[in-house]
């Protein structure tokens, strides 16, 4: 938290703030460099940055306890793949809701609902004694996850303004790009020093003293819009239903093969179960996405960018962990170390690019990342069944770290850019969709082209297929990158404000 020093020597304008809402009003938001903007404490934003911190660390944090859950509740290979797609299909599928619920109602009551819902089903998933069970806690998980980050973001636009705001959406994108890595690592010391079970069990006590802050220090702030009420629940149910029949199809190619009845019907259906939706967001008065939306081409270009660069990382991590495990043959502990490179790799360059993105623009700095990431896969992909992780697997996970810190930063901004203030919840929903549903995506398809992930031979054979994957899928990132408009809206005002004496 490297900006909190200086909130301490703002305290009577934050007393100001608390009297006057929490609020921004979106057409005071471009000369903020020539009003003097309200200090605010960093306490909200360090509230909603741990409640982030949860469901980011979750995405990934029970890759390395796998084999011992494996070995527990006796799980296939489809259900290993489940265990992290159940998760971010539901936040994935209910985002877009989420944030619609957080624009529409009390962003705070939104808020506690999901952190409830998530912490119940950590509680859960904690005691749960069958795969099925497990599985279902970590929908629980995600379906909370999908009210509480958009509400957060939401709380995190209207509670700070000008260059504070600036910096908490930074935090806030360093924290979405460092919580995929650093959640193996955590969930190797957890798994190593107590057992699989406490990866879950610690987002109970986190939860509970969030709430507690979230009490305390956010105000009640019934939203603008809270007359037009309604919500597209059709829309939430055909999108969440299609995405996971969908994944399901995608996940059958490895047990059926991709011409099996089995996989064709589930394709079939999934078609149109997603065609339906889009039919609804048509017809009903208030689409979970307004048609508007589809037009703010900076928005929609780096929400793509976002899902096939989470997929990728998502699903790098799911088979570098396994095949450290299995194929290397490390502890869990020690698999969770040999992470902390990738997750130093994606915080230092993370923070680099925070600083450089004024100069270079969005546009430049994921060009160059997604470039340095396909050099990393590329690596990756020509790891043999006997490695030395320092010559093989380190540098791959130097240059996808490198090349990944800056996209995550860059993405966010470049995604709000164009957004007024009161879509922010609706924007970040968005976002954070590609995000989720990116992870879901990425993890079934390298799974399907990997294929046997239960054999050494066969976590060999599949991660050099699946890594050429990633560097491919990479490198056509550029198509929808190219589409950024070249220049961030966003920093045209603020260039010459903030020029000076900085």
């Amino acid at each position: 938290m490297s900006h909190s020093h200086h909130s301490t020597t703002a305290s009577p304008p934050d007393e100001h703030a608390k009297h006057h809402g929490h609020h921004s009003h979106p057409h005071h938001d471009a000369p903020d460099h020539d009003v003097p903007a309200v200090r605010r404490p960093w306490t909200v934003l360090a509230l909603m940055l741990a409640a982030q911190v949860m469901v980011v660390l979750d995405v990934s944090v029970v890759n390395v306890a796998l084999p011992s859950i494996a070995t527990d509740l006796r799980l296939s290979s489809t259900n290993y793949q489940w265990l992290i797609s159940a998760y971010v299909l539901l936040s994935g599928g209910f985002l877009l809701l989420g944030g619609r619920v957080a624009d529409l109602f009390d962003r705070r009551r939104v808020f506690l609902s999901g952190l409830t819902l998530f912490t119940a089903g950590s509680l859960t998933a904690g005691f749960a004694d069958t795969a099925l069970t497990l599985i279902a806690a970590r929908g629980a998980q995600g379906a909370g996850a999908a009210l509480l980050t958009p509400a957060a973001m939401s709380i995190v636009m209207a509670t700070y303004s000008g260059r504070q705001r600036a910096t908490a959406l930074a935090m806030w994108g360093t924290v979405a790009s460092m919580g995929i890595a650093a959640g193996v690592l955590f969930g190797g010391i957890l798994t190593t020093a107590f057992d699989w079970r406490a990866v879950f069990f610690i987002n109970v006590p986190i939860g509970v003293a969030v709430a507690a802050g979230v009490l305390a220090k956010v105000r009640f702030a019934p939203t603008r819009a809270a007359g037009r009420r309604q919500l597209d629940l059709s829309g939430a149910a055909l999108l969440v239903t299609g995405l996971l029949t969908l994944v399901y199809a995608v996940e059958s190619t490895t047990s059926h093969g991709w011409t099996a009845p089995h996989t064709l019907v589930a394709t079939g259906l999934a078609t149109m179960l997603l065609t339906g939706f889009i039919l609804n967001e048509r017809k009903v008065d208030s689409p979970i996405v307004p048609p508007s939306t589809w037009r703010i081409r900076s928005l929609v270009s780096a929400s793509t960018v976002m899902a096939g660069v989470t997929g990728a990382v998502v699903g790098a991590i799911f088979l570098s962990s396994l095949y450290l495990q299995q194929v290397l043959g490390s502890s869990a502990l020690v698999t969770g170390l040999q992470f902390l490179p990738l997750a130093a790799f994606i915080t230092l360059s993370a923070a680099v690019a925070s600083k450089a993105l004024p100069h270079l623009g969005a546009k430049k700095l994921i060009t160059v990342g997604l470039l340095i990431a396909t050099a990393g896969a590329l690596v990756l992909s020509f790891v043999d069944s006997d490695p030395s992780y320092l010559s093989d697997v380190l540098p791959g996970f130097a240059l996808l770290g490198l090349g990944v810190g800056p996209m995550f930063v860059a993405i966010s901004v470049a995604a709000m850019s164009d957004v007024a203030s009161e879509q922010s919840g609706l924007a970040s929903g968005l976002l954070m969709t590609g995000h989720e549903i990116g992870a879901a995506l990425g993890v079934a398809a390298l799974t399907a082209v990997a294929g046997d992930l239960t054999t050494r031979a066969g976590i060999t054979a599949g991660s050099q297929d699946a890594f050429l994957a990633v560097a491919v899928g990479l490198l056509a990132l550029l198509v929808p990158t190219f589409l950024l408009p070249a220049h961030d809206p966003t920093q045209a005002p603020s260039g010459h404000g903030h020029g000076h004496g900085h």
